[in-house]
């Protein structure tokens, strides 16, 4: 898959050869929605014609309300990787800024979908807006591709047991825990991954060593006490329990996805981990003294073995 990162220009260059098939949109979480979108660009495309997805860094919600932002559920790392195992042959990640939020949604088809991707046909859903203050709906968007030349394909919601799939929808199964509902809203399991960075080194001297990842997307849909499955550079998956935010029982700092694997002691600094979550223990807390954390501790590890002895093991 190629990667634009370029901003769009009233003579900016063609970036595919032949036409496309595009679908604009956050992509937030790649759930099945978006694969409902990206499947219809795939019943159009030929070798001719190409799949190109237009999405945006940062997202807009978070350009305007930086505070009021929702979690994030993909990275732009996972974001691209997930485009890239969907069958997209190019990605235009546009910079949102102040330059390309004063677009005209009829500059916006202009310079990117016509004069940058030679769009041909293109994909969105039922509620798309785009342009200047969100002025440009389907309305807007059909009467355009009548004037330059491509067609429009609306995409109806995407609903699964009885509930609208959206990226919404999908924080609210996270920040409850529903681990189940979120996997049937995003047809996959939540995951989260990055490669495995140093601590402060304090659950080894407490007993329980663990594994830290960064949290690159702030907010983090999820916190608290979890059992969960992880594996070091797509090896075997190994139990868990896991710990997700600031840490408050040993002072807190920068957020951390941090895993202790149970019977489990090597190196992995520096390695792949990916983690799977199964069931959310509790929310993390303030402890008094080290000792009443440890004795938290181990009452997290007991109940995280027993679900996890119930659990499947992640089948890839």
């Amino acid at each position: 898959m190629r990667l634009i990162r370029n901003r769009p220009g009233p003579n900016g260059n063609r970036h595919l050869p032949g036409g496309s098939v595009v679908t604009i949109g956050n992509f937030d979480g790649l759930h099945l929605g978006h694969h409902a979108l990206l499947s219809q660009c795939r019943e159009l495309a030929s070798p001719e014609r190409k799949v190109a997805v237009v999405t945006f860094e940062p997202l807009p919600t978070a350009y305007f309300s930086p505070q009021k932002a929702p979690a994030r559920l993909t990275t732009v790392h996972g974001k691209l990787a997930i485009l890239r195992s969907l069958g997209v042959d190019l990605t235009w990640m546009m910079r949102f800024d102040e330059a390309f939020a004063a677009l005209s949604a009829r500059a916006f088809v202009k310079q990117v979908l016509v004069r940058g991707l030679g769009a041909e046909a293109v994909v969105v859903g039922h509620d798309f807006h785009f342009g200047r203050g969100r002025e440009g709906n389907a309305d807007t968007l059909r009467a355009l591709g009548d004037e330059f030349g491509f067609e429009e394909y609306i995409v109806p919601p995407v609903v699964r047991g009885g509930q609208r799939v959206s990226s919404s929808g999908v924080r609210s199964c996270l920040s409850a825990g529903d681990f189940a509902g979120a996997a049937r809203l995003l047809g996959r399991p939540f995951r989260m991954d990055g490669h495995v960075v140093y601590g402060q080194a304090l659950g080894r001297k407490l007993g329980y060593p663990t594994a830290n990842l960064r949290i690159r997307s702030e907010p983090s849909p999820l916190t608290g006490v979890l059992a969960t499955w992880a594996r070091v550079d797509g090896g075997p998956w190994l139990p868990g329990v896991s710990n997700l935010g600031r840490r408050p029982a040993v002072g807190g700092g920068d957020p951390l996805l941090e895993v202790h694997f149970f019977d489990f002691d090597e190196d992995i600094y520096g390695k792949r981990l990916e983690v799977q979550f199964v069931a959310k223990l509790r929310e993390e807390e303030h402890f008094d003294c080290l000792e009443w954390l440890v004795v938290q501790m181990k009452k997290d590890e007991s109940a995280a073995r027993e679900i996890l002895a119930r659990s499947e093991k992640p089948a890839d």
